[in-house]
């Protein structure tokens, strides 16, 4: 691929943004807990889950909220002076995060104010996270075409159906995915950041600054979010923040031409979600598991692990996977 030159002070931009964010994170996120505290938006762990997860219940949710406001914020207020601005991709980056986000938003709504683990019924959900996805996909392409980078080969373009339904699934699985790895304390703000560095480094050699500053943004948002997520948990995401950051990272992959790449660099998302989809086609067959319990975290912590030991073995592994997602970029 070609890589693009950066400007120094486009650097510099990001890394200011990336202390802002963090610091209001760090100034803000106490005064939210103690206002979803207030408000009594608490989890509600289930019935049939893990009995040192029941001690989580009341725990606030919806902190998600911070880290997709502030970093969108903070970015609207630079691109008035900085060299960031406004462009269909990242219009179309931020419509993910933020849409996504509204829809995890409604389904914690329902669930703390009828202090149940139902929420958006389904269906009604999977659709909006699809209609969403569709509406995206459908403006990119119109606005961009249908490629895909592919190795040595460069962006290759594809059948435009072929790419419609790659984009589709990238989004909805993505979403889901990510939303599944939320269940256990730190453990997918840390994935997401680390998630993000691939697609930092290619929209950096793409020259796409402004799709970097957002990944950059937001990667300051969960670190902000993890000193008050890590075990033991003072507030927790919900699908507020998890729907969000599946939305930003597939949004990422697509503006960038890596939807190959999302693959490599998504696969501890891919195991989660498989070992849920195994877990419960399994038993409906044979009224017998696979998993002690799905998703796969919940499997280890079964095990004996406890919840930091999952953490850092789930983050190491997404260390990797994001690194040869680069590799297979550079090298392939």
């Amino acid at each position: 691929m070609t890589f693009a030159t950066v400007e120094p002070m486009a650097f510099a931009w990001m890394a200011g943004g990336f202390v802002l964010v963090l610091a209001l994170m760090l100034v803000c996120m106490p005064a939210l807990i103690r206002y979803l505290h207030k408000l009594k938006y608490g989890q509600t762990e289930r019935e049939e889950g893990l009995e040192s997860h029941k001690a989580k219940s009341g725990t606030p949710t919806m902190g998600g909220l911070a880290f997709v406001i502030i970093p969108f914020l903070v970015y609207a207020v630079f691109s008035f002076f900085s060299p960031f601005g406004w462009n269909l991709g990242v219009l179309l980056v931020w419509a993910a995060y933020l849409g996504y986000g509204i829809i995890g938003f409604v389904d914690d709504y329902l669930i703390v104010v009828q202090h149940s683990n139902i929420g958006l019924k389904p269906k009604l959900k999977f659709g909006l996270q699809s209609l969403l996805a569709i509406v995206l996909t459908l403006v990119y392409m119109m606005s961009s075409g249908s490629g895909i980078f592919c190795g040595s080969a460069g962006v290759v373009s594809i059948p435009a159906i072929l790419f419609f339904i790659i984009v589709f699934f990238m989004f909805t699985g993505t979403t889901n995915a990510v939303n599944l790895s939320d269940g256990v304390d730190g453990l997918c703000a840390g994935l997401c950041t680390i998630a993000f560095i691939p697609f930092f480094c290619f929209a950096l050699w793409q020259g796409k600054t402004d799709i970097a500053f957002i990944l950059a943004l937001a990667a300051a948002g969960l670190v902000g979010y993890l000193f008050f997520n890590i075990h033991p948990a003072k507030v927790f995401m919900g699908d507020t923040g998890s729907l969000a950051l599946g939305g930003l990272l597939a949004s990422a992959a697509l503006v960038t031409d890596m939807e190959i790449a999302l693959l490599i660099a998504g696969l501890v998302f891919i195991a989660e979600a498989m070992s849920d989809i195994i877990q419960v086609a399994y038993y409906k067959k044979t009224h017998k598991r696979i998993f002690l319990m799905a998703p796969l975290h919940h499997h280890f912590e079964k095990k004996g692990w406890s919840e930091m030991k999952v953490c850092t073995v789930f983050w190491s592994w997404q260390l990797l996977f994001s690194l040869l997602s680069i590799c297979f970029v550079l090298f392939f």
